[in-house]
């Protein structure tokens, strides 16, 4: 899967990008610092453009990656990403929301490193509860080293959705009516990072990191967050209703985004846990409401 990937890929988006509509609201371009503080290897972050844009460097030390200042129940939340380019098997560039106690809730954004020539895998999962294991990964329709893209996810109570420059590639229903759990009560942070996980990062640690090409060199811009900001410990949120993100032409998509999402799912899936019989003999419920079957 080498240059006639990517031809047929481009080939495709070039079909239907016309079709692709932008969310409603679109994302505002702040500086990192109004938003984000490093969390760990500060020197493994530079700032280039006065905080308009950071690299997240990986080497054999350490990788590194930096947080929201806030905790956030429900909202839009979006970075533009430039994953690591040539040989980045082994790597792990990250972007998702956490809560912070042991039995968490969480929202995915994985990006799995390759050898050269291999498409980067797209992970996405969702935890609640403390429990994962939802997990789908994609091929993107484009490389994603090149220039920078928009990774987005809508969070509200009716659903989550995941965004790549506004197409979406993954909804998760609110099923608790199915006694399946959704997060609703547990305020997250934003977190990225850039790390080494080549124990399952590429082809299950098949594939391991070849540090004579490090660093491994991510770029992030564009950190936008609209979000109801709220203490860690906040059960609700105090502007619930009030948002353009709670509002009711975002409790579902609309018929274009489902057909967006079917190309998504007919052309680029490799992974689905919905469709994994091995794994979950019984289809989870959630999947049947999500369309994922």
């Amino acid at each position: 899967m080498g240059s006639s990937f990517w031809t047929v890929c481009l080939i495709l988006a070039s079909l239907v990008s016309s079709s692709f509509c932008a969310l409603p609201r679109k994302p505002v371009d702040v500086p990192f610092g109004r938003n984000y503080y490093p969390t760990w290897a500060f020197d493994h972050i530079k700032y280039f453009n006065g905080g308009s844009e950071i690299q997240l460097h990986l080497d054999k030390s350490t990788g590194t990656g930096f947080q929201s200042k806030g905790s956030y129940l429900f909202g839009h939340f979006s970075m533009n990403i430039k994953m690591v380019p040539g040989d980045s098997a082994g790597t792990v560039t990250a972007f998702y929301l956490s809560s912070q106690n042991a039995e968490h809730d969480e929202i995915d954004f994985e990006f799995l490193g390759n050898r050269t020539g291999q498409p980067y895998i797209l992970q996405t999962n969702v935890f609640t509860g403390g429990q994962g294991n939802k997990e789908q990964r994609i091929f993107l329709w484009f490389d994603p080293t090149k220039e920078f893209h928009r990774y987005s996810i809508l969070w509200n109570m009716y659903q989550i959705v995941f965004y790549v420059d506004d197409v979406p590639i993954r909804v998760f229903k609110n099923s608790k009516d199915l006694g399946v759990k959704f997060p609703f009560d547990q305020p997250m942070k934003i977190y990225n990072s850039l790390w080494n996980a080549d124990d399952w990062a590429t082809r299950g640690g098949l594939e391991k990191t070849d540090w004579s090409k490090a660093p491994f060199i991510a770029g992030y811009k564009s950190f936008h967050i609209d979000g109801c900001e709220a203490s860690v410990n906040a059960k609700f949120c105090a502007t619930q209703g009030k948002r353009w993100w709670d509002q009711v032409e975002f409790r579902d998509l609309d018929a274009a985004q489902w057909r967006r999402l079917k190309w998504v799912r007919e052309k680029f899936t490799i992974y689905n846990y919905c469709n994994d019989r091995k794994r979950l003999p019984q289809i989870p419920p959630e999947c049947k409401r999500d369309r994922d079957i």
